[in-house]
């Protein structure tokens, strides 16, 4: 795709050739689902099978992709998604999330540091958990609340360093990204480096940096066409940037210890992060399920997968009819893009004086005139795993049938952030 400036109609053929490729596959699975009772989720298994080789593919052979457990939720997708080539380990949110998948995985990562003192312990006492589980860290202090937790004798934890990939402008006075490790130069990357290797109980095994000011914003939202040329030149500075500090830290970190992988990205930058030579992998997820916050990027689309529904309950006037619930809003920053996307049927919007609601969403538009009690209306979460925290049951469409249901955490009793 062309990466000139986006016009006002570069932005609407984007949103329409989502909803071109999803009209008669919405149509199919809303007749699969017609039978269930709302509040219930369904997964497109076509469409996040499609995503999850495509994902993959993206990484060209340069890279494998780490799979990041946060964005799925659910153990049974996780494991169909691992098992693919292109697939190697998973990037787990917690601790006591990374204990559990560990029964079946031999190879994750914790994305974040910890400090749950029950969690450590239950790690450095079983042999196995310890020698799967990679820590996060980016401060001596967090090596220090290890050994105060676990003791001097224990078996090595492995560790990884949260290498910072912001972007710092003027001195660090103007920062672009999500405030993460301190570590931000390769000479704090191997000072903490040799910290690690010089105290007993622990082993250094990796490097991670997370680059959400480009992984993680979409360079074709709707909007003022300034803004998105100002994201764009954002995003290609910091790239440019990223690249050539990462490259710098990881050497500094290797002249002080191997290391078994270097993990960056996220899908919206895997084919750029993948290019880097010093990357091994890249930690993704979201593009499994394809969320709404998914839908403006120019260097891919995923196919929407993961849906909830909800069921019409009133009719307050005849051109508004109002669903019961709805308000499953998205993390981050408070605005209009954190809240759920209307899908089916077609031609539905929300009153912007009520948006989203816990218990209500009054829905408007042509296709509400025709709306019964009882009518189905589909959504889209904003973001991917946090659909998950909703429901127990994910139902898992292929073809024109439900074929399996699969529990999320949550229908297995956890809950883990």
């Amino acid at each position: 795709m062309s990466t000139h400036t986006a016009s006002r109609s570069d932005v609407k053929s984007a949103a329409s050739a989502i909803t071109g490729l999803s009209e008669a596959r919405m149509a199919q699975l809303a007749d699969a689902t017609k039978q269930l009772d709302p509040p219930f989720a369904v997964v497109d298994l076509d469409a996040f099978d499609s995503n999850a080789t495509d994902l993959a593919r993206r990484a060209g052979g340069r890279a494998t992709v780490r799979l990041a457990s946060k964005s799925v939720r659910s153990r049974d997708l996780i494991k169909r998604a691992a098992q693919l080539p292109g697939y190697h380990g998973i990037l787990a949110f917690t601790l006591p999330e990374a204990l559990w998948l560990a029964e079946e995985h031999a190879d994750v990562v914790i994305g974040y540091p910890t400090t749950d003192r029950t969690a450590l312990k239950r790690l450095v006492a079983d042999d196995r958990a310890v020698s799967r589980i990679t820590l996060m860290i980016d401060s001596v202090a967090q090596l220090d609340f290890i050994d105060e937790v676990t003791g001097p004798s224990r078996p090595d934890i492995r560790l990884c360093i949260d290498l910072d990939a912001s972007l710092e402008l003027a001195g660090g006075r103007l920062h672009l990204g999500p405030y993460r490790s301190p570590v931000h130069t390769p000479f704090q990357a191997a000072a903490l480096a040799r910290a690690i290797v010089a105290r007993a109980g622990f082993v250094l095994v990796g490097v991670m940096s997370y680059e959400g000011q480009i992984a993680g914003v979409g360079d074709n939202q709707p909007g003022s066409p300034l803004k998105r040329m100002a994201v764009r030149a954002m995003q290609r500075l910091s790239a440019r940037e990223l690249a050539e500090r990462r490259a710098a830290a990881i050497a500094a970190v290797e002249a002080v210890a191997p290391l078994e992988f270097v993990n960056g990205g996220g899908t919206g930058s895997i084919e750029q992060t993948a290019s880097e030579r010093v990357i091994t992998e890249i930690g993704a997820g979201s593009g499994l399920y394809g969320p709404g916050l998914f839908d403006y990027y120019r260097r891919f689309r995923p196919r929407p997968a993961a849906y909830f529904v909800m069921s019409v309950v009133r009719r307050p006037t005849a051109r508004i009819a109002t669903v019961l619930g709805g308000g499953w809003v998205a993390s981050g920053p408070a605005g209009t893009d954190r809240l759920p996307t209307l899908s089916w049927p077609q031609g539905l919007r929300m009153n912007p004086l009520e948006g989203a609601g816990e218990v209500q969403t009054p829905v408007l538009g042509a296709a509400a005139h025709g709306l019964r009690l009882g009518d189905h209306v589909w959504f889209r979460h904003a973001k991917a795993g946090e659909l998950c925290e909703r429901v127990n049951v994910l139902h898992l469409v292929s073809g024109s049938r439900i074929v399996e249901q699969v529990p999320t955490y949550r229908g297995e009793g956890h809950a883990f952030l």
